[in-house]
């Protein structure tokens, strides 16, 4: 069985060629919007959705409009397209939002299919761009790739990401059969069998340079060159903020992953949590990217990651004898049950909870503990 992973490599374009990817970027983007002007045009005065095929046969006519669109690598072009009509498809099938306009601020992306590049003797060379692009091979190459995508990120670095098709991987045997997981604030992980991985607070440390940087951007002119350079500046502050969030979630997950068979997990939504006044706190410790990494990373090692409801009382639970206490604030670490006096660290204890909720969710689809259990005192 085949899995489809893409490596991200670092590039180094010239001035001539980064002033054709931006040109292909500018023409993608306005290929995108042209064709979800007209789906919604047509959805909305027809009821009826429009086929890729129909909205690719447009390209043409687009073309002859407006020649700058001939100068860029018409696969770019075809696949803003596409890219267009999975995300409606994701739309109607509740996997996404509905398909917005994008805007030339942000990040910048451009696919490029089989036929658009070449790599041979370790350059890559793309569409219409007579040199190769110098490419930092920070990994080894997994085969040939199906697709490549150029992206600009808003503080003006560019990568190549090269999608390949490889075999499942290989990993030794686990050395734990099931580890249940709590994430929190102060430790982002606390595990059943008594590990703790502390948050490293990331945007935190930066967060008083990025105070100043926003400042000084603030006070910049709108359109001057000043003010584009104190964008960088904030841009290049929150891609580094990002990067070391992403480098510590990857070793987190992975570490989590190959030494267990089943990762139990509560099913926390962050989407909600994200609008209380814990919002910059939770989204510092990436629990969703962690659970995102998780995810996958199961399915390729061939684990388990079984998520536990969120209203289960993971944390209320003594995980000794079973009675559910009251509710208790985030202040309270530790706690005694009023059951059978054992005293309990809070995420530990809840991450023992989970350890058990998980297997009853392996074993019957569902936590075997009965909705009015909450409220049993001890006898």
């Amino acid at each position: 069985m085949s899995i489809v992973c893409a490596h991200q490599y670092r590039i180094y374009p010239t001035k001539e060629q980064a002033d054709l990817l931006t040109r292909t970027f500018g023409c993608a983007r306005l290929v995108y919007n042209m064709a979800l002007e007209h789906w919604r045009d047509a959805h909305k005065a027809e009821q009826r959705l429009i086929p890729f095929r129909e909205l690719s046969a447009m390209l043409p006519t687009w073309k002859g409009k407006l020649p700058f669109l001939k100068e860029v690598s018409s696969v770019p072009l075809q696949q803003a397209i596409r890219h267009l009509n999975e995300a409606i498809g994701n739309f109607f099938q509740k996997r996404g939002k509905y398909p917005s306009f994008k805007s030339k601020s942000g990040h910048q992306s451009a696919t490029f299919m089989r036929n658009a590049f070449k790599i041979a003797d370790g350059d890559l060379t793309l569409a219409k761009m007579p040199h190769p692009l110098r490419v930092v091979w920070s990994r080894p190459l997994l085969g040939h790739p199906s697709t490549v995508t150029i992206t600009k990120d808003p503080a003006g670095r560019w990568f190549a990401s090269l999608q390949f098709e490889c075999a499942h991987k290989v990993v030794p045997a686990p050395s734990n059969a099931a580890i249940g997981v709590d994430v929190g604030l102060i430790d982002i992980a606390v595990t059943s069998c008594g590990k703790r991985y502390k948050a490293p607070r990331y945007l935190s440390q930066r967060l008083h340079s990025l105070k100043r940087a926003q400042r000084a951007l603030a006070r910049k002119k709108n359109g001057s060159r000043n003010r584009e350079k104190a964008k960088q500046r904030v841009a290049r502050l929150h891609s580094k903020v990002a990067d070391q969030r992403r480098d510590f979630t990857h070793k987190l997950s992975t570490n989590l992953i190959r030494d267990n068979q089943a990762i139990y997990v509560e099913d926390l939504d962050v989407g909600p949590l994200g609008r209380t006044f814990l919002a910059r706190a939770i989204y510092d410790a990436g629990w969703g990217m962690l659970r995102r990494q998780l995810k996958y990373k199961a399915s390729w090692y061939g684990r388990s990651l079984i998520k536990v409801p969120k209203h289960y009382p993971s944390t209320r639970k003594c995980s000794n004898c079973g009675i559910i206490g009251q509710k208790k604030p985030l202040p309270v670490r530790t706690w005694t049950c009023h059951g059978c006096g054992a005293e309990h660290d809070r995420d530990m204890n809840a991450a023992i909870n989970i350890l058990a909720a998980g297997h009853a969710v392996s074993a019957c689809g569902e936590v075997l503990s009965p909705v009015p259990e909450m409220d049993r005192q001890p006898s």
